[in-house]
């Protein structure tokens, strides 16, 4: 079994430890948990891992958020992975800070790279992991809370729902979308 592990966010420094860059963040815990490393390939910085017999690629592309859907487009056909073997883990304003939610499809929501997803794959039925970000900011100041870093008072929180995170990809790989449902969604 083969699956594709995609988390979005944006490329750079300045956008390293922002609430829309929290897929990277999600991949980036697991790589430094279980000793894989990323590299720069096209469209995406990949890394590959074996797990309980099943081969995981993850991709972060290099795309940035709103052009997402062409990178994870083309590895699903570069690697055969098949679109309910594919798992995107994105920011979610709607949940609160912290949640976790994964499901096997669902709408964009207003979300670009979401959007763009649908676009290419043509199709809202793929696995996405929604992380909560939360959305405390004025209205029409959408864009400046997800590309600002984490508050104090949330940061020594973060890693405990990057591991969760990271533990239902693991499910999701191992027992499949309606058992990690079962088990994580909150």
């Amino acid at each position: 079994m083969k699956y594709l592990i995609a988390g979005l966010g944006n490329i750079g420094p300045e956008y390293a430890f922002t609430r829309h860059n929290v897929g990277f963040m999600v991949l980036d815990r697991l790589a430094a948990q279980h000793d894989f490393k990323f590299s720069f390939e096209r469209l995406a910085f990949v890394a590959e891992w074996k797990h309980k017999g099943r081969q995981i690629y993850f991709i972060k592309p290099t795309t940035f958020m709103n052009l997402s859907g062409k990178a994870i487009r083309y590895y699903m056909d570069q690697f055969k992975i098949p679109t309910e073997n594919l798992l995107v883990i994105v920011d979610e304003l709607q949940l609160p800070f912290g949640t976790l939610r994964i499901k096997p499809k669902g709408s964009h929501g207003g979300h670009n790279g979401l959007k763009n997803i649908e676009e290419l794959l043509l199709t809202t039925e793929y696995p996405r992991l929604r992380f909560g970000i939360g959305n405390n900011f004025p209205r029409g100041r959408q864009v400046d809370y997800v590309l600002k870093p984490f508050s104090n008072e949330e940061m020594p929180e973060l890693p405990i729902f990057l591991d969760n995170a990271g533990d239902m990809v693991l499910s999701f790989c191992t027992l499949g979308i309606q058992s990690t449902m079962n088990n994580y969604n909150q």
